[in-house]
């Protein structure tokens, strides 16, 4: 087993307080903070957690989100603030482990847990307002260390301290990155075909992209034309 394999868990955190936001959503469950014991982990979440955007957010393929503190370190570099565990709103603040960089369908082993790989997190504006720093989506859009969330295959336990090893990742390859930002089309399609496990959402996020795509060959096309126009007047 390589070392990129293991990884271990930092923190297991949960909603400290419900924080007001701006517009319709009206309340966050983002302010999350480290448990100091083991913390159940069942098919829709760990015990003690719980979303307020139920229209855009939880559910069985959002179950668990894990960020890297490898991640979280760069921004707090970068914001030179401290963004402790379970700023980003993460329920397991992991090391040694590429989250970011997981391929989709990937499975691994926490405590006598066993969770799925299963979407990229995509910022929104009640992010934004959590993070209160300029530009905070397109920065972090940007920079695609979205982490991942996660199915539970296996409920259980999970604690500070618990080895994460990686005991699956599906030949196909195709990455939460990869899903995130939509550059390589091909790649989405292989997920598609190959990946059973992928959600609705996902399939919605895949179509997305193919649409933005397919309207930038149009774009590409229509200025291409009107250049070919303009010259042969």
């Amino acid at each position: 087993m390589h070392s990129e394999d293991t990884g271990r868990v930092l923190a297991v955190c949960v909603v400290h307080a419900e924080v007001e936001v701006p517009g319709r959503v009206g309340k966050t469950a983002i302010d999350k903070r480290p448990m100091p014991d083991r913390v159940a982990v069942a098919a829709l979440g760990l015990d003690g957690d719980h979303v307020c955007d139920t229209k855009n957010h939880g559910g069985p393929h959002q179950a668990v989100y894990a960020y890297a503190d490898a991640d979280a370190q760069r921004w707090a570099a970068e914001l030179d603030r401290e963004l402790p565990a379970g700023w980003f709103g993460e329920n397991l603040r992991i090391s040694g482990i590429a989250v970011s960089d997981a391929v989709l369908g990937a499975r691994w082993s926490i405590g006598d847990t066993l969770l799925e790989v299963s979407a990229p997190r995509v910022p929104c504006a009640t992010f934004q307002h959590w993070a209160d720093e300029d530009r905070w989506v397109k920065r972090f859009t940007l920079r695609s260390d979205t982490g991942s969330y996660l199915r539970v295959l296996t409920e259980g336990t999970i604690g500070a301290g618990d080895e994460v090893t990686v005991v699956h990742v599906p030949e196909h390859g195709v990455t939460v990155r990869d899903l995130f930002t939509g550059t390589d089309l091909d790649k989405l399609e292989l997920l598609l075909r190959e990946e059973p496990s992928i959600s609705d959402d996902v399939r919605m996020q895949i179509e997305r992209h193919t649409r933005r795509h397919a309207n930038a060959q149009r774009a590409e096309q229509q200025r291409a034309d009107d250049l070919a126009t303009g010259m042969q007047r």
